[in-house]
């Protein structure tokens, strides 16, 4: 069969959907996380027939989905090269660029320094600084924030710097503001994400974070596959978060997205939109909402919906289309801890030609879809391995 020109390339990143098995991950003291087969197990096995007829159920044991015998996809499963296991190394290793050194993390809080600048930018010194859940904070300092106007400032064992700040003492504007003046303090730090967290809400009974959730990450060090597409004329069309990964760096167009549902729908929408190039999504609430709150029940849901969306969105697939689906670290709610957990990450390559699935085996890094991508449109220099010839 002769293989079509390549036309666009859908990239799904199921934010926190790890399958385990990083080899170093007892370094991080994540050995026992195995973030979608616990799910399943703990939700006592998870109806997913769309990524099943795909080979999920081939790239590891899940269950209530079988390893069915002719899958209609490439699988595998990618190992981490880079140092870390948050989402913006994972999403820049997604993208061709392997971070030689991990970000900085300060559990134990920030600097004096650091909290000097923020006291400066902010006109009042902040609560807290230290590490802890986003909802926990809340109920422990937002009655005191409401009758204070100090803003909240929190981290966890990730590189994040993070502001919670009730809608009516801080606008979405003036937080945003603050954010990004901590952004430039934060640059010589390392600090991967500047993280804006307003909230609503009257009492720590019934405060709750709203959609304005806004990321400042710093900006990757160095060109991505998302520049050379852009150079190349190829759109590149961000879904969620993932403008905000980047810092805006190769991306054309973006969209937010309040949730799965509506990331879903503009990644369809986005689909629709674009003639030539890459359409790249976040879907933030497998992580956001049910991994860091140790929901597997919700965890599990959210993946059932996302499958039935799927066997829908597959028919907007045309010649020359291709579907990526992958993650970007784990985030086991089954195991100690509500942060981030070191994994490798399932992948799922098809497109409507594709006349048999196959094993590709595991991936040495997540570049591998990077120089994948790449090699589709003709571009070089991008590191990775590329699969290409496998899906033909």
């Amino acid at each position: 069969m002769t293989l079509p020109v390549w036309r666009r390339v859908v990239l799904i990143t199921l934010d926190g959907v790890g399958v385990g098995g990083q080899p170093d991950a007892s370094a991080y003291g994540d050995q026992d996380a195995c973030t979608l087969p616990h799910v399943a197990e703990r939700c006592g096995g998870l109806r997913l027939p769309t990524m099943e007829r795909l080979g999920l159920g081939r790239i590891v044991p899940i269950a209530g989905v079988d390893a069915v015998s002719a899958p209609s996809a490439l699988y595998g499963r990618m190992l981490e090269r880079s140092s870390g296991k948050d989402t913006t190394t994972g999403h820049w290793e997604l993208a061709g660029l392997v971070q030689g050194q991990p970000f900085a993390t300060y559990p134990e809080g920030f600097p004096d320094a650091v909290i000097a600048a923020f006291s400066d930018l902010a006109g009042v010194p902040p609560l807290g600084n230290y590490a802890a859940s986003g909802t926990e904070i809340l109920k422990q300092l937002g009655e005191e924030h409401l009758s204070t106007g100090r803003p909240i400032v929190y981290t966890s064992v990730d590189s994040v710097f993070q502001i919670a700040a009730h809608e009516d003492v801080l606008s979405r504007k003036q937080l945003y503001a603050l954010c990004e003046g901590m952004r430039k303090v934060l640059d010589e730090y390392r600090v991967g994400r500047v993280i804006a967290r307003p909230f609503v809400g009257e009492s720590a009974d019934n405060f709750e974070r709203t959609a304005g959730r806004r990321d400042f990450a710093m900006p990757p060090q160095g060109d991505t596959l998302l520049d050379r597409l852009q150079k190349a004329g190829l759109t590149v069309f961000g879904v969620g978060k993932i403008s905000d990964i980047f810092a805006g760096k190769g991306i054309d167009r973006s969209v937010k997205s309040s949730d799965n549902a509506d990331g879903m729908g503009k990644t369809r929408q986005a689909l629709s939109e674009i003639d030539r190039g890459i359409v790249f999504t976040n879907l933030v609430d497998f992580d956001m909402l049910y991994g860091h709150r140790l929901d597997a029940l919700g965890f599990g849901r959210a993946l059932e919906t996302f499958d039935l969306w799927l066997a829908d969105f597959l028919t907007d697939f045309k010649r020359g289309d291709v579907l990526v689906i992958t993650a970007d670290h784990g985030c086991d709610p089954t195991t100690a801890g509500t942060d981030h957990t070191r994994e490798s990450v399932p992948l799922l390559v098809w497109h409507p030609d594709l006349e048999k699935g196959q094993d590709i085996g595991i991936r040495a890094s997540f570049a591998d879809v990077a120089a994948t991508i790449a090699e589709m449109f003709g571009l070089d220099g991008q590191v990775g391995k590329s699969f290409l010839r496998s899906l033909g």
